[in-house]
């Protein structure tokens, strides 16, 4: 019986400290969205910053930007998901043209605002209901995979045969 209510305790503890931690995660968002051109102004701070998403391109290894302007270079501000987050994310690709809504830490890279997008809990009303990234897709074989195709394994080089030892007699050669 001891244990049963060491358990329970442990469980409470861990409740009471997830409860405080979603307190204290809500406290620090600002209750209103920014707009993305005014991003650079709250550098620093954790925000909802609210923007149409132009286009989503892929660099390279996979990490992927969303374009909020026509220019991303004069753009003052992105959106960036690493590969490695994609499996929490979703299909980010189909948020072009969308409008959303994404909370994070704002922090200046090469002179313009961004938010790194890690989880898809940051993205808030219906872009947070993005599918999520095909089995398909890998980022690392891009461009070289093809869902559907079937291509013959390609021929390994041919080994050189070994050299046969010279045929033995199977003579007795004491026998006349």
């Amino acid at each position: 019986m001891v244990w049963h209510a060491l358990d329970f305790r442990s469980s409470l503890r861990k409740l009471l400290f997830v409860a405080n931690l979603v307190l204290i995660a809500s406290s620090a968002w600002s209750g209103e969205c920014i707009s993305f051109s005014d991003a650079g102004k709250h550098v620093g701070t954790n925000q909802c910053v609210r923007g149409k998403v132009l286009r989503v391109k892929e660099g390279s290894k996979g990490t992927h930007f969303f374009d909020f302007c026509e220019d991303y270079r004069t753009c003052p501000f992105t959106v960036v998901v690493f590969s490695g987050d994609l499996k929490h994310v979703g299909d980010v690709r189909q948020l072009a043209g969308r409008e959303i809504e994404i909370r994070g830490h704002i922090t200046d890279y090469d002179g313009r605002a961004e938010i790194i997008l890690e989880r898809s809990n940051q993205l808030l009303g219906d872009a947070a209901r993005i599918p999520p990234v095909p089995k398909e897709y890998d980022v690392e074989r891009k461009g070289k995979y093809s869902a559907g195709t079937f291509r013959r394994p390609s021929t390994s080089k041919k080994t050189p045969h070994k050299q046969q030892p010279a045929p033995v007699s199977i003579e007795d050669p004491s026998t006349p």
